[in-house]
């Protein structure tokens, strides 16, 4: 597709909507021309929306979750388990955990996962957040609901490891796994098997 037949102005929208995870060059093009053409208030409230999603939303200052205020309202609702807390990579996967309906404690969002070759090391993560968290609260489980990959493994050993060398060991940790596949995320995996997973989450004991 040669794109230097058009406008600048169009070249550089399907330049910047190609880099969005998924769209490549042709979709991007396909989306540009059907916002040339689409009505005009559609167009202006679409790029309202995504300035203000940039402006307005923050981190939940408790669990780095995506929120509008200081905390968002998973850690607003009193009737979730606080004693309870469940480590996930992204806020995607929180999401797909809050579908499943199997848990009802609170979470605490990495951000991404341990892989040096991509330049991610526990600095670039909410580790120490996670474990001077964990020095201030009284908490009857941590629930390690990483990815079952290479990187999510990585994550998980090194929280564990930061849980021994800062006298954590007194917290029970467990680790979902059951019926999901190896090198699979939890972004792509059915409700059913994310549920059981969640409901036969094992118990890490070398702590």
């Amino acid at each position: 597709m040669n794109l230097n037949l058009f406008p600048e102005t169009i070249k550089k929208v399907v330049d910047n909507l190609s880099k969005l995870p998924g769209i490549g060059k042709k979709t991007a093009f396909r989306l540009t021309f059907f916002m040339l053409n689409a009505d005009e208030k559609y167009v202006f409230s679409l790029t309202e929306s995504i300035e203000n999603l940039k402006k307005n939303i923050r981190f939940c200052k408790n669990c780095f979750n995506f929120s509008t205020g200081e905390l968002c309202d998973i850690c607003l609702n009193k009737k979730r388990d606080f004693s309870q807390i469940c480590v996930v990579e992204s806020v995607v996967d929180l999401y797909n955990i809050e579908k499943s309906a199997e848990f009802n404690g609170v979470y605490h969002v990495l951000h991404g996962a341990i892989s040096p070759i991509d330049g991610i090391l526990p600095d670039n993560l909410k580790i120490k957040e996670l474990i001077e968290k964990l020095k201030k609260v009284k908490i009857r489980e941590l629930i390690l609901a990483m990815n079952p990959t290479s990187e999510g493994n990585a994550t998980a050993s090194y929280i564990i490891q930061q849980l021994k060398k800062n006298n954590l060991t007194h917290i029970n940790i467990s680790r979902i796994a059951s019926g999901i596949p190896v090198g699979s995320e939890i972004e792509y995996i059915d409700q059913l098997t994310l549920s059981e997973a969640i409901k036969n989450r094992r118990e890490i004991k070398d702590i």
